[in-house]
C-alpha cells in the first residue's frame, strides 16, 4: 500500500493482557493499525484473536497494566458506546442485525437512537442509508426486509451501518466464510476503497491465500501471545504458517493404503433442479473427494444418501442392496453418518455440553428400565474426545465455548459413535485454523485406512488433493469429471468445474 509506512497510526496496544478463571486468554500483546491499511489478525482457533477484537470493542476490560491509545489519546477506559464513539466498528461472523427489519432500519437506526430522538425522522433514515449504500457502489432495495438478502447483501449492509457511524476501523471477523468467488472479489473491491479513503481495517481469516491477496500487514497470535508483524510482501505461507503453530506443516498427497471393495454405488440418480444423473460408486477405506463451484449440486448430492433430499429417480446400492432412505434415522440405522457443512446450526446443540452432542445419535444405547445410565454415557464421550484430540476434554463444557476445530472434531465424534459404513462430510474444515484442519484430515485418512468409506465434499482444492483418493468434479448438477488424486492439479480440476466438457468432447 503506498504510503503505508508513514501512514498514522489508529490505534495502539500495549502489554494488553486479559485473564479469566484459570484462563489466560491475552498476554501481554503488544498491535497497532494504521489508518488506510487493510490489517490481517491470523492464529489457530483459541490463539486470542476473538478476546483481542472484544477488547478493542469495549466488551473485554483489559487486565491492569494494558495501555490503549486511539488517534494519539490514551484510553483508560472503553465501553461498547465509547468505542463506537471514537470511530471503531465490530462485524462479527452473525452480523448482528435484526432480520425482521428493513434494509434501511438496520442502517440508520442505531445511529437514530443514539442521538436519543423521540421521534424518527425517515426521511433520514432513507438519506443516511442511500449515502451509506452509494458510497459502497451497491444498489439494494431499501424497503427490503434482511432476511430476505442473501448473505453477502446482508453483510454490505452491516459495512454501510458502520459507515453510518463515521468510523475509523473496521474489524471484520470471517467475513468471507460464506461467500462464493465472485462475492469475495466484489467485498475486496470495496475494502481497497475504504482504505483509499483512509479508513483502516482489521481482517480476521484463516484462508491465508485471501489475506495475501488483499491485507499490506499482518499480525500472528498464538495462545493467547503475539508472535510476530510482517508486511503482505516480505513473508510467505510457510512463514505464517509456523509463526501460527510453532511448526512447520507440510502439504503432501495422503493417499490410501487399505482401499478395498465397492461399499457403495449411485446409479443414475436425478433430483430436479438439483442434480442430474449422478453416478459412483465409493470402495471400503477410500476418501473420495467431491468439489465444484458453489451451486454445482455437491451438497444436494450428499444430503440425498442421507434421507435428506431424497432423489426422484436412480438407485442407490449399499453392500450390493438397494436402498432409499427418506429420512437422517433411516440412514443412521442403514450405517450412514453425515457431518454437515454448518456445525453450529446443523451439527451442534450449541447450549448442550459436548457429551450431550456427541451421545445424541447413539442415545437408547445407554438406556436401561428407562433410565439414562450416565456413568456409561460419560465414559463412551470420554473415549471419543480423547480418540479426536478434542481439546479440553471437557465433556460437561458447553460446546459453544469450544473453538471451530474442536467444534467440528465434537461433531464427527458424534457420527463415529455411530459405528459408520460410510462417513460424509460436508465442508470438514470450513473456518478451522491451519493447525485444526491438518488434525482434520489425519483423522479422516485413519478413518479410512481402518476400513471406512469417506466422502469427502469440499470447495478447498489443496484440501481435495491432499487426502482424497479419487476426486469427482461436479458442474451444474453433473459429475463433469472423475480422477486419481496422485498427481491431479488445481488447474484441471477448475477447467472441469467451469468448462462443459461434454460439449467441447461433442465438438472435437
Amino acid at each position: 500500500m503506498p504510503g503505508a509506512e508513514s501512514a498514522r497510526l489508529f490505534i495502539r496496544l500495549e502489554n494488553v493482557s486479559k485473564t479469566f478463571p484459570g484462563v489466560n486468554a491475552l498476554t501481554n500483546i503488544n498491535f497497532d493499525v494504521r489508518g488506510g491499511e487493510i490489517h490481517g489478525l491470523i492464529g489457530e482457533n483459541g490463539a486470542g484473536k476473538s478476546t483481542l477484537i472484544k477488547v478493542l470493542a469495549g466488551v473485554h476490560k483489559p487486565d491492569p497494566g494494558a495501555v490503549i491509545e486511539i488517534d494519539g489519546e490514551r484510553v483508560d477506559s472503553l465501553t461498547p458506546t465509547e468505542s463506537m464513539r471514537r470511530g471503531i466498528m465490530v462485524i462479527y461472523q452473525d452480523f448482528s442485525l435484526f432480520p425482521t427489519l428493513t434494509v434501511k432500519e438496520n442502517i440508520a437506526f442505531s445511529e437514530q437512537i443514539e442521538r436519543k430522538r423521540r421521534l424518527v425522522n425517515w426521511k433520514e433514515v432513507e438519506e443516511v442509508s442511500k449515502r451509506a449504500l452509494s458510497i459502497l457502489g451497491v444498489d439494494i432495495d431499501l424497503n427490503a426486509r434482511l432476511n430476505t438478502l442473501s448473505t453477502a447483501r446482508q453483510q454490505l449492509v452491516a459495512i454501510a451501518r458502520a459507515l453510518v457511524y463515521d468510523s475509523k476501523l473496521l474489524v471484520m471477523d470471517e467475513p468471507t466464510s460464506a461467500l462464493s468467488s465472485g462475492e469475495v472479489e466484489n467485498l475486496f473491491r470495496i475494502m481497497r476503497d475504504l482504505r483509499s479513503r483512509g479508513m483502516g481495517i482489521i481482517f480476521i481469516s484463516h484462508k491465508l491465500d485471501e489475506l495475501f491477496s488483499i491485507v499490506d500487514r499482518m499480525t500472528v497470535l498464538r495462545d493467547g501471545m503475539y508472535i510476530g508483524t510482517r508486511n503482505a510482501g516480505e513473508t510467505d505461507v510457510n512463514e505464517i504458517i509456523t509463526m501460527m503453530v510453532g511448526r512447520e506443516i507440510k502439504q503432501e498427497h495422503m493417499g490410501g493404503t487399505n482401499i478395498g471393495e465397492i461399499v457403495l454405488e449411485v446409479q443414475d440418480i436425478s433430483k430436479r433442479g438439483n442434480f442430474s444423473n449422478v453416478t459412483f460408486n465409493l470402495r471400503r477405506g477410500e476418501i473420495l473427494g467431491i468439489t465444484g463451484l458453489v451451486g454445482a449440486g455437491r451438497t444436494e448430492t450428499v444430503r440425498a444418501l442421507f434421507g435428506l433430499n431424497p432423489p426422484d429417480s436412480g438407485t442407490i446400492l449399499l453392500e450390493g442392496k438397494p436402498i432409499a432412505p427418506k429420512s437422517p434415522a433411516e440412514a443412521q440405522a442403514l450405517g450412514i453418518a453425515y457431518v454437515p457443512e454448518s456445525r453450529q446450526t446443523e451439527g451442534l446443540v450449541m447450549q448442550q455440553d459436548a457429551e450431550s452432542n456427541i451421545t445424541l445419535s447413539i442415545l437408547k444405547t445407554f438406556q436401561k428400565n428407562m433410565l439414562i445410565q450416565f456413568p456409561e454415557r460419560s465414559k463412551r464421550s470420554v473415549e471419543l474426545m480423547q480418540q479426536l484430540n478434542v481439546k479440553p476434554a471437557y465433556p460437561f463444557m458447553q460446546a459453544a465455548k469450544f473453538s471451530g476445530g474442536n467444534q467440528q472434531k465434537i461433531v464427527v465424534a458424534k457420527w463415529l459413535a455411530t459405528k459408520p459404513k460410510v462417513l460424509i462430510v460436508d465442508e470438514p474444515t470450513n473456518g478451522v485454523d491451519v493447525g485444526a484442519k491438518t488434525e482434520i484430515h489425519q483423522l479422516l485418512r485413519q478413518l479410512a485406512d481402518e476400513g471406512m468409506a469417506v466422502i469427502m465434499v469440499s470447495s478447498e482444492l489443496p484440501e481435495i488433493l491432499s487426502i482424497s483418493d479419487r476426486v469427482l468434479v461436479m458442474r451444474r448438477g453433473r459429475i463433469n469429471g472423475e480422477f486419481e488424486a496422485k498427481g491431479l492439479t488445481q488447474e484441471r480440476i477448475m477447467e472441469r468445474a467451469v468448462l462443459d466438457t461434454r460439449r467441447k468432447e461433442a465438438g472435437a
